[in-house]
């Protein structure tokens, strides 16, 4: 459900305000009403750097693994410092970093292409030059280098390396000079200052490893002063966005709370001396959204999240597509063997991730509707129960089959649609008044009784007692007199008759539960080819056990994972289509967003 907020307007002394606001930051209960964003340039300026240190956290956290076995350095990190210090001084050690890793590769490159011509000094080749010679670089292979050169120009043999001569012809300036071989580049550096330039590279990028493993250390310390930097920005905009009056003097500003604080804030308030006005918000005002479900309920928010947050004064859907949901995903897992793994998994997961754990005790539920449900047909990772264990015939018999399975992922669905039409019928009812429900009851109605006279054609021997049709025809008559509430009776029952179209959106909707039967059939399908390519193995000697139990772990794993993906996606499909629509659900609200000190 959704919580009843109350609404607040303040006046406040303008030169009070930031004191007051800080006040009511420390409470932690009011979500102030913001209009604008980054208002002027210090707002800017406290977003950019928000925006900067979340990069530079980001950065470190995705070097914790290559830095992991690297030393801090024991100095240790100065948690003391000023914390727009220390994330400068982080992000220029990040960015050196990259500029040192790159020059790295640049002269590990220049080493290998400057160790094979051997070490020079570059006065000795600016004195040969001074002296009239041109100096000339080849690298021929063996086979093409002749002795008789020696002879013929003045050459002198550098290295011998890898079946390649290196070596160097002087030639007078002004002479013409020929040579069969055309010239090599001759590195710029001697190989032992690159390798100088090599090893003060590396140990920058070592002192930096090092530096960044000492403050990985204490990221948590950086989170907090991120955390801090955006309360001051949450501060400063709740501050700024308030409306001024009697020039400059006065700031009104609104704001709403839960209704059960209402009076714990009454007290702080009137304590405050501030004044104000507190009254029970309106949907016109387009208050925040708080949901306050039970344990059960609010386990499955964060799936409803993942669409958008109801209106205020609209249903709450969370406690009504729950079960569904859960029971969904068993469907599309359609492998109790699977769904005990999930269980397994979130409650090991439970003890070792304490943060994660209403998420981990969602994954259990999910595990148990993947228990329950795959019960019907009695799969067990990829094979049936019964040739796991001798059953007798009579529980056999009581195993859902294929064709089995496909309809009753239909009449679920059915079911789904009809609850979804009654809910939005009762709310509708309560909130508007009896005459706006009755159409959606008339919905209800005639899908149940279409249903019905299919089976009936369906199933032999299946009879259906006359008043279920005379029921069938009372519901057509609530949607052809209640479809419009607004008009005469003329145009109430013209717009009635146009509303029969409807009947195309909701035979689509209800074979869109079909999904439900493809997906666990699929997953059924999938497993049982892993143990038949596994059982083939099992004959291979000595190691067949292996090789079996290699494949079983490894193919079971992968149907797990990819199972479990459209178990999770379809049936979200289901809800935030066929049964929000069903329901008349609009949605659009924002998220009740108090301002707090993180």
């Amino acid at each position: 459900m959704i919580a009843r907020m109350t609404k607040y307007s303040f006046i406040v002394y303008q030169p009070e305000l930031k004191d007051f606001l800080g006040k009511v930051q420390e409470l932690g209960m009011v979500d102030i009403r913001r209009e604008n964003k980054a208002v002027d340039n210090h707002s800017k300026e406290l977003l950019s750097s928000i925006q900067s240190n979340s990069l530079v956290i980001k950065k470190l956290k995705e070097l914790r693994e290559s830095l992991k076995e690297v030393t801090p350095p024991e100095s240790g990190f100065q948690s003391e410092l000023n914390g727009k210090d220390v994330f400068n001084a982080i992000e220029n050690t990040l960015e050196n970093r990259d500029i040192w890793i790159a020059e790295e590769k640049n002269l590990i490159k220049e080493l290998d292409e400057s160790v094979i011509w051997g070490a020079y000094n570059k006065e000795d080749i600016h004195r040969l030059e001074s002296l009239g010679y041109k100096l000339h670089f080849y690298c021929v292979s063996e086979n093409n280098f002749s002795p008789e050169w020696d002879k013929e120009y003045i050459l002198q043999v550098l290295n011998k390396e890898g079946g390649k001569y290196y070596f160097v012809i002087l030639s007078p300036v002004g002479s013409d000079f020929l040579f069969k071989h055309p010239e090599s580049r001759f590195p710029q550096n001697s190989f032992d200052i690159v390798e100088q330039k090599l090893k003060e590279v590396r140990k920058n990028i070592s002192d930096s490893n090092s530096y960044l493993a000492g403050i990985l250390k204490k990221v948590d310390f950086l989170e907090k002063t991120l955390d801090s930097d955006k309360s001051v920005l949450d501060l400063y905009l709740a501050g700024v966005s308030s409306q001024t009056e009697a020039e400059g003097t006065l700031a009104l500003i609104t704001g709403f709370a839960p209704e059960s604080n209402k009076n714990e804030l009454k007290q702080f308030f009137d304590k405050e001396n501030v004044y104000y006005i507190a009254e029970d918000a309106h949907e016109d005002d387009n208050p925040p959204i708080k949901l306050k479900n039970n344990f059960f309920t609010r386990l499955f928010e964060p799936i409803g999240d993942l669409y958008m947050l109801p209106r205020y004064g609209e249903l709450d859907l969370t406690p009504y597509f729950a079960p569904f949901y859960m029971l969904f995903f068993g469907l599309c897992l359609g492998d109790m063997g699977y769904g005990l793994v999930l269980l397994l998994a979130g409650t090991i997961g439970k003890f070792k991730l304490a943060k994660f754990k209403e998420y981990l005790t969602l994954v259990q539920l999910l595990g148990v509707g993947s228990i329950i449900m795959p019960l019907l047909t009695g799969s067990i990772f990829g094979t049936k129960l019964g040739v796991l264990f001798p059953l007798p015939d009579s529980i056999n018999s009581m195993f859902f089959s294929d064709i089995k399975m496909f309809w009753f992922a239909i009449v679920f669905g059915i079911l789904q649609i009809v609850f979804a039409r009654i809910i939005n019928a009762i709310f509708s009812i309560v909130t508007k008044g009896w005459q706006y429900g009755m159409h959606n009851i008339g919905w209800a109605i005639v899908i149940v009784w279409a249903s019905m006279s299919y089976a009936k054609t369906m199933v032999s021997g299946m009879v259906i007692p006359p008043y279920v049709n005379y029921i069938g025809m009372f519901g057509c008559l609530l949607i052809l007199f209640f479809s419009a509430t607004e008009g005469n009776i003329i145009t109430r029952i013209l717009k009635g008759t146009f509303a029969f179209y409807d009947i195309t959106g909701v035979f689509g909707d209800v074979l869109s539960y079909i999904r439900l039967f493809g997906l666990g059939t699929s997953g059924g399908i999938l497993g049982y080819v892993v143990n038949s390519i596994a059982m083939n193995m099992i004959d291979i000697p000595y190691v067949g056990w292996f090789f079996t139990g290699l494949v079983l772990l490894i193919g079971h794993t992968f149907v797990l994972l990819l199972s479990s993906l459209g178990a999770f996606v379809h049936p979200m499909r289901l809800t935030f289509v066929e049964f929000y629509k069903n329901s008349g659900f609009t949605g659009g609200g924002k998220a009740f967003r108090p301002l707090t000190k993180n």
